[in-house]
């Protein structure tokens, strides 16, 4: 499970509107930041996400998936599920778009979303008021 130990810098965005909450669709207003598949950011397993979904070592960006807080999972209380498909918006265009949801984040951690990376990507960052959809 990804848990970040750095204190990164927190970047700006750009100016959003607020969450609407539209008949079905789960708006959330989250943080974000970055993990790379490394056991200093994860477990001592760092290629195999919390639902046993493999990460390609080559190329972790390519699967556009995520981790979130536990807060937000439906196994400790929340309402997204691994294997859903959520929707992030505010970071940057690179970052920015649909993900797969595969893993979870310390219990410390809550109302956040880690975007898989991989060393090579060269991203870093911490972004506030990010908007999480789940579709």
């Amino acid at each position: 499970m990804p848990a970040i130990e750095h204190h990164p810098v927190v970047m700006p965005t750009a100016a959003k509107a607020p969450v609407e909450e539209a008949e079905n669709t789960l708006h959330i207003k989250v943080d974000a930041s970055v993990y790379y598949p490394v056991p200093e950011q994860t477990d001592e397993d760092p290629f195999i996400t919390a639902d046993g979904s493999k990460i390609n070592e080559k190329n972790p960006r390519q699967h556009r998936w995520l981790a979130l807080s536990r807060n937000l999972l439906t196994r400790w209380g929340g309402k997204i599920e691994y294997g859903d498909s959520v929707k992030v918006e505010g970071i940057s265009p690179r970052l920015d778009g649909v993900y797969v949801v595969r893993d979870a984040m310390h219990r410390r951690i809550k109302n956040r979303v880690d975007i898989l990376v991989g060393p090579d990507d060269k991203i870093m960052g911490y972004w506030e008021d990010v908007k999480l959809i789940k579709l």
